[in-house]
């Protein structure tokens, strides 16, 4: 027999805070949302539904960083009400998206009743899923290996016809520090993930779908972000899981889930990494750390980042090219600050007339095999292309020196 306390949500740190945001909202002109909001905490699902548009509005009004922190807490609240309201009901996807959705879209206030939210009602969601299919699923394998010779054919000109990364096995922390991140060289690193529980589930769809496949997640649909055709959804891991099975190999339908801190949002998957020693080198501190994962032939285009990278391949291959930072100029950035780290040129179309020089410049580029790691040095440019099925996880941290914080 059930309780009282497993049909309902608790949230004792929305209760407690409940006046103090509400009165922060009527302070930046929220009137209508305060009171919409009073009575969604009494339990009117209708009035949960307009505050969650309401805050949704707001968060649109204008660019990210311009929307104010309050609002981000107003659509955690009204999402963890809407969730309340679907949990009841027995609506468990429901209360999963709602919930993933203050999570993407929300505030940190709410954080810690959203994250146990989640947690209670995936118990709920898999117990009842559980009960449905009582038969054990087999593992399901999804990558699958790839011909070389066919594969070079899809790459852009000159690969892996230069110079190649090197590769070390279980390099020391002392031997990267000394060798490859004070000179700021990259280096692939192999051995340094079999612990990972990650090596061993993340290739099974079944795992994946049961850990994950209720929850809702922000993908990328198109060639890449640089393509007009480019656009963001909010879908199902499921469905995500299902796309990258599918036969639909065009570039207008390529789904990735791409720099996406996936790990904040199921911890579950979390747990099945460890951040590697490497990225405490230099004193500084984890920055991001974000999930890669989608179907053969996804690609980012040639950019750089301003952090120390480590980019670890789970499951599948891909193929990286990097150019160092003494080359920016002569690759061509774009002139927008939005896009100023990303260059102009197209590596699987290069246009010679219009980028002089490019096909001249000096690179080392590799094959990232699964179960290996590629430390990325802070402005290095990069270009990646999925040659599989593909799931990686990037670890971006600063050093002491360039923290923003010394």
């Amino acid at each position: 027999m059930s309780t009282t306390s497993d049909a309902t949500l608790e949230t004792p740190i929305l209760d407690s805070n409940l006046p103090s945001l509400l009165q922060r909202v009527t302070e930046e002109g929220g009137y209508a949302f305060a009171s919409i909001a009073t009575r969604a905490a009494a339990g009117d699902a209708r009035a949960a539904e307009a505050a969650k548009d309401m805050a949704w509005e707001q968060l649109h009004s204008g660019p990210w960083h311009s929307v104010g922190p309050i609002w981000r807490d107003a659509y955690s609240m009204a999402s963890l009400q809407m969730a309340k309201h679907h949990f009841s009901s027995g609506e468990f996807d429901l209360a999963l998206r709602a919930l993933d959705m203050g999570l993407i879209m929300g505030g940190l206030t709410l954080r810690d009743d959203l994250n146990y939210c989640i947690r209670k009602v995936s118990a709920a969601a898999r117990a009842k899923e559980s009960g449905d299919n009582c038969c054990p699923q087999e593992k399901s394998e999804w990558y699958r290996d790839f011909n070389l010779v066919e594969v070079v054919k899809l790459l852009p000109v000159r690969s892996l016809s230069c110079k190649t990364v090197a590769k070390k096995c279980r390099l020391s922390l002392e031997g990267f520090l000394q060798e490859h991140f004070i000179s700021g060289s990259p280096v692939i690193i192999s051995d340094s993930m079999n612990h990972w529980p990650a090596i061993d589930t993340w290739n099974d769809m079944n795992y994946l779908n049961r850990v994950a496949g209720f929850r809702t997640v922000p993908v990328e649909v198109g060639k890449n972000y640089l393509s007009p055709d480019w656009k963001q959804e909010l879908i199902t891991f499921s469905e995500f899981l299902g796309r990258i099975q599918s036969s639909d190999r065009s570039s207008a339908n390529l789904t990735y889930l791409a720099q996406h801190q996936l790990f904040d949002q199921i911890q579950e998957l979390k747990q099945d990494i460890v951040i590697p020693d490497y990225c405490f080198a230099g004193g500084g501190e984890i920055r991001s750390l974000n999930a890669w994962f989608g179907p053969p032939g996804t690609v980012t285009p040639l950019h750089h980042d301003p952090h120390h990278n480590i980019l670890a391949q789970v499951v599948g291959k891909k193929y990286i090219r990097l150019y160092p930072a003494s080359l920016s100029e002569e690759l061509y950035p774009h002139s927008e600050t939005m896009l100023c780290n990303s260059s102009q040129v197209d590596l699987d179309k290069i246009e010679e007339k219009e980028f002089p020089g490019i096909s001249d410049l000096d690179f080392v580029d590799c094959i990232l095999e699964e179960g290996e790691m590629l430390y990325i040095p802070p402005k290095w440019w990069h270009y990646v292309r999925s040659l599989t099925a593909s799931f990686s996880v990037s670890f971006w941290w600063s050093d002491e020196l360039n923290s923003p914080d010394s």
